[in-house]
């Protein structure tokens, strides 16, 4: 059984950051890339950024040069960077695991970016 384990989310200001963390714990087995995709109340999940094992990055549009991914593949662990922070980054920001084995996803954190 894979876990996730979430921290960093919060109650920010409009310019502000934040540091999100997400460890995978358990029966992990070759890991092909960590990410994090958030959701909006009423909107779709969407992607805002994963990075392979490999250490290739991807970005969503809307937070392209102001977030940041990264890992460290001895601690299963990756993060993400969020700089100028704007009231639409607002959403529950969930961690994602993707193995050969399958898909795992975390419980989820609360981003809150007050104007």
């Amino acid at each position: 059984q894979v876990q996730l384990k979430e921290s960093g989310g919060g109650l920010v200001q409009a310019g502000g950051s934040l540091r999100l963390s997400c460890a995978a714990s358990g029966s992990i087995f070759q890991i092909v890339n960590m990410g994090w995709y958030r959701q909006a109340p009423g909107n779709q999940r969407e992607l805002v950024s994963i990075i392979t094992w490999a250490g290739n990055t991807n970005y969503g549009d809307s937070v392209r040069g102001r977030f940041t991914i990264s890992r460290n593949n001895a601690k299963d662990t990756t993060y993400l960077q969020m700089n100028s922070l704007k009231p639409e980054d607002t959403a529950v920001y969930y961690c994602s695991l993707q193995t050969i084995r399958g898909e795992y996803w975390g419980q989820g954190t609360q981003v809150t970016v007050s104007s």
